[in-house]
């Protein structure tokens, strides 16, 4: 009696072969996600650097300037904030605290109730849903005087969450950039945000007037003969909605609930 012929083709041998590719798939791409972590990381890092020094006015992603990074951001103090309690901690405090400036995540920390807070609808107009207690903040002295602060911002727009930083001048109210390093706006419409053009009227605006918060995203052109020409930038065209959406996020975070209080404290 033959014995029976092997079926290289039957169900078995292919499901046995699915799985066996399958397996070293995923130990190829495991291994390469654990060995290339560091390099993620230090990409990130860059990233972000990159973007506060070009907020502050010390690089130009457009150009590609030749600027040592690492060096230009060595010359910034990184100081925590505690946005509840409305106060810079110093060092030893955040230290307490298990916060290392540098590599503080303030989105995954609002992610956490213990160390962040549940806004109000009332209060949440940069519409973040939640705000960690606790920030970071970039100074940039000169003879001992800030020259320029670098904040963190972030609020929704029309599809996504937009981050990014805005920098001040030493008064605590001239904009000196703003960057926007991640988000899901629109291409040629709320991705404008990362228009250069665009990016660059915000240079020499003022945030604050005597009632507060007087900044605004305008529809259309902000004019020239216009009073309210310093507190104005032009909004997206066709993208209404992201343009309030950058509006709302600077009114939160330079108000009473963001850094407000804190730029006061620098500026007293």
């Amino acid at each position: 009696m033959s014995e029976p012929k092997y079926n290289k083709d039957s169900m078995k041998n292919i499901l046995v072969v699915s799985l066996l590719v399958c397996f070293a798939c995923s130990v190829v791409v495991s291994s390469a996600a654990v060995f290339l972590k560091p390099q993620r990381v230090a990409n990130k890092d860059l990233d972000r650097n990159k973007n506060i020094l070009e907020a502050a006015g010390l690089y130009d992603k457009q150009t590609g300037q030749n600027v040592d990074i690492a060096a230009e951001f060595e010359k910034f103090e990184i100081r925590v904030v505690d946005l509840q309690e409305k106060r810079v901690l110093s060092d030893l405090e955040a230290s307490d605290l298990g916060i290392e400036a540098r590599t503080y995540d303030q989105r995954k920390a609002a992610k956490d109730p213990a160390i962040s807070k549940a806004l109000e609808t009332r209060e949440d107009i940069a519409s973040i849903s939640r705000r960690a207690r606790y920030s970071v903040l970039y100074l940039l002295r000169k003879d001992g005087d800030i020259k320029t602060i670098v904040l963190p911002v972030h609020g929704y727009g029309l599809w996504s969450t937009l981050y990014g930083f805005i920098a001040l001048d030493g008064d605590m109210n001239t904009v000196s950039g703003i960057t926007f390093y991640e988000h899901g706006e629109t291409a040629g419409l709320g991705g404008e945000v990362d228009n250069p053009a665009w990016k660059a009227q915000w240079s020499g605006k003022t945030i604050y007037d005597d009632g507060g918060v007087a900044l605004k995203v305008i529809k259309g052109a902000a004019r020239a003969e216009s009073a309210k020409f310093n507190y104005q930038v032009d909004g997206l065209s066709g993208a209404t909605l992201t343009s309030r959406g950058v509006e709302n996020l600077v009114s939160y975070w330079m108000g009473d609930d963001g850094f407000g209080p804190i730029l006061d404290g620098f500026r007293g």
